[in-house]
């Protein structure tokens, strides 16, 4: 890259739905963002663009369960997420929402070029009906039976499962994800863009055009897509969220959110040239430019097939030149989920790690899902930030400006001779360039890692603090050498630690450079001699134990959640006559004694007395209760229970309990205070 190029960077528009998490971060908008400080770096002409998507089922879903409106939900969320992004350091220039006026006008005008052209499909066909909800159940109102892989959770357009898109009508079993009833079929009329009628464009274009070039994942599905045969696809909804259909005959229609969510790019773009006293039109419909979009896998079929199959229609738009998508993130053995908290929501991050966003995007990074799903741990995080981010970058640039401030007042020595890792800081930063131009970004940040390495390997092997006092000339050389490495660092870090970038250029008291200057040979250097630094300071601190743990375990709270919460409730058990009932004698009694059963974990040994005597009763309660904690507390028990041994031990009751929230047990107890002992429950 060494003459300008016009690039439009594109990342997913987040939905609306909820915050953002570290799948998200890792699987788009670092990538993204990397790849765009590069650009910039480069000098070359590049827009990076993204936006809210405030449209869709999942938003209006999210609204039912929280009582709130559609807006409310959108104007929430979106406030979360762009202030999560600029809070990562992710650099948009321009962040949008699908409810802007701009949006809803180029995505109206779009469907009604199309449509003005005859490129539609009109159709009526039948479609899943829910009659108590008096709606149509498209994409996330229904769920049922994948018929690809058998996932029993797949949603009308997509199985999460394995990644399929498909129509609510292909789901087995389906029901209604708003009352649960098994939905009938109702005729609607819908808008269809004819797939099938740009295959061969498409296979041409991507199959022949860009097998060297595009990521095997991608390739991968369009490959399968394609054999498959395409077919035409729904552009319209029944819905009453979203942007109207803009024809007659469509009352009470809107465009499908992934035909209006692309379009989303371009009314950002359209949004930032406006600001920016810009012309759009070059970043869209100039051959020239290079348009790239970074996705998550569960996208590729919409921008790899469906939006480029739309801009093809539309006929003035370019193609996208890559669209190199991520797999997945899970976290700690578990696929993220949304709905079922089961994430670390970036805003959150923040509040518990503050100032450390560079250590994320560091270790999304380095275990980036680029070729297959990753798993995100805390323990890696805390090793990845201690024993690479602490031990070896933090820790080079600590010794190099401690011992610059020592032996010289903090002054950058003249260079006393050429050594050959001058010239190995080349070799770096051309490494980390070729890798960040084939969207290897892993492999770009442990290049950058090494170059931290060969720093502290050059002090090691060097040993300033044993010459000083022998050869302090030759010490002058090899402190300029580590001057220019830490220099070389705080540049190339720029793409991948802009935070820690700036702070180690304030250290340095440097200005940033853009990529191509960044270069050392036996004339120029990063920093001359003479040059004054300011104070060391910490890069990096280590994380702690106690702070992993409590990640632990607001993890394990929320899976012990989601287990109460999936609890199915049991289902009535036999019918018992009104005699079976009066002849239970229940009672209430205060607990004298406890005390664990030997060589159990659930069992307690206890001493009830129940007013008419005092009894031994064992009770499955050990994981709940202390034995020292229950003393003296009023318990319900049934008394009549005939008796029976329990590990060798004749238990003359039972305790009555109930399970809580968290999936502990509670007592039954009487709501009064001093209720007598014997008094029965009825």
């Amino acid at each position: 890259m060494t003459s300008t190029k016009r690039y439009t960077i594109t990342a997913a528009l987040p939905y609306t739905n909820g915050p953002v998490h570290i799948g998200h971060l890792a699987g788009v908008y670092v990538p993204a963002d990397i790849y765009t400080r590069y650009l910039r770096l480069k000098k070359q002409d590049v827009i990076y663009i993204c936006g809210s998507d405030e449209h869709g089922v999942p938003i209006t879903l999210r609204a039912k369960k929280e009582g709130v409106t559609p807006q409310q939900i959108v104007d929430k969320y979106h406030t979360i997420i762009k202030q999560s992004f600029q809070d990562f350091g992710i650099s948009f220039d321009n962040y949008s929402r699908t409810s802007a006026q701009i949006h809803h006008e180029t995505a109206s005008d779009f469907f009604k070029k199309l449509y003005d052209e005859g490129k539609f499909l009109e159709e009526t066909s039948e479609q899943l009906y829910d009659a108590d909800a008096n709606q149509f159940l498209a994409d996330r109102f229904v769920v049922g039976t994948c018929p690809k892989c058998g996932n029993e959770e797949s949603y009308g357009d997509q199985c999460e499962s394995c990644g399929t898109s498909h129509n609510a009508t292909d789901l087995i079993n389906p029901k209604s994800a708003i009352t649960g009833n098994v939905p009938s079929l109702k005729k609607t009329k819908h808008w269809y863009l004819p797939l099938d009628k740009y295959e061969s464009w498409l296979r041409e274009w991507i199959v022949e055009g860009h097998e060297k070039d595009w990521k095997p994942n991608v390739l991968g599905q369009v490959k399968s897509w394609l054999d498959d045969g395409l077919r035409p696809r729904a552009v319209t909804r029944d819905l009453d969220w979203g942007i109207p259909v803009p024809v007659k005959g469509a009352e009470g229609k809107v465009l499908y959110v992934w035909f209006d969510a692309p379009i989303g790019y371009i009314s950002s773009t359209k949004e930032w040239a406006a600001r920016e006293g810009k012309d759009w039109e070059p970043y869209w419909k100039d051959k020239d430019t290079n348009l790239i979009h970074f996705i998550g896998k569960d996208n590729i079929v919409f921008h790899a097939i469906i939006f480029p199959s739309m801009l093809k229609a539309e006929g003035s738009y370019i193609v996208p030149k890559n669209v190199p998508a991520n797999e997945f993130l899970n976290l700690e053995g578990n696929k993220i989920s949304t709905s079922k908290n089961w994430a670390v929501w970036l805003h959150e991050y923040l509040q518990d790690f503050p100032d450390k966003q560079d250590v994320l995007r560091y270790v999304l990074t380095a275990n980036a899902p680029e070729s297959k799903d990753n798993d995100f741990t805390w323990k890696e995080f805390q090793a990845r930030n201690n024993n690479e981010l602490v031990a070896i970058f933090g820790n080079f640039i600590n010794r190099v400006t401690v011992l610059t401030h020592k032996y010289y007042d903090g002054v950058v020595p003249e260079k006393a001779k050429h050594f050959k890792e001058l010239d190995q800081i080349n070799d770096f930063k051309n490494s980390i360039a070729k890798s960040i131009e084939s969207y290897r970004f892993r492999e770009a940040s442990q290049v950058l890692m090494n170059l931290a390495r060969m720093g502290n390997v050059f002090l090691q092997e060097q040993e300033p603090w044993k010459k000083i006092k022998e050869n302090p000339e030759e010490v002058k050389g090899i402190m300029f050498v580590a001057i220019q490495i830490a220099a070389a660092l705080a540049h190339l870090a720029q793409p991948f630690l802009p935070f820690t970038a700036q702070k180690l250029r304030n250290i340095l008291n440097i200005e940033a450079l853009n990529w191509d200057e960044v270069h050392l040979s036996n004339t120029e250097s990063l920093v001359l001699g003479g040059h004054k630094i300011n104070a060391s300071e910490l890069l990096f601190e280590k994380i702690e134990d106690e702070a992993i743990q409590l990640q632990l375990d607001k993890l394990e709270a929320t899976k012990t959640q989601n287990k109460q919460d999936n609890k199915a409730v049991e289902p009535q058990k036999d019918t018992v006559t009104f005699d079976d009932f009066v002849g239970m004698d229940m009672r209430i009694g205060t607990i004298l004694e406890a005390e664990k059963v030997a060589k159990t974990k659930k069992l307690l040994k206890l001493k009830v007395d129940v007013g008419i005597d005092t009894r031994t009763v064992v009770s499955g309660i050990a994981e709940s209760f202390s034995p020292e904690d229950i003393i003296g507390q009023q318990v319900c028990v049934l008394v009549n229970l005939a008796p029976r041994k329990i590990r060798g031990i004749e238990s003359q009751g039972m305790i009555l309990m109930t399970d809580t929230k968290d999936g502990k047990l509670s007592f039954l107890s009487p709501t009064s205070k001093n209720i007598k002992n014997g008094e029965q429950v009825s």
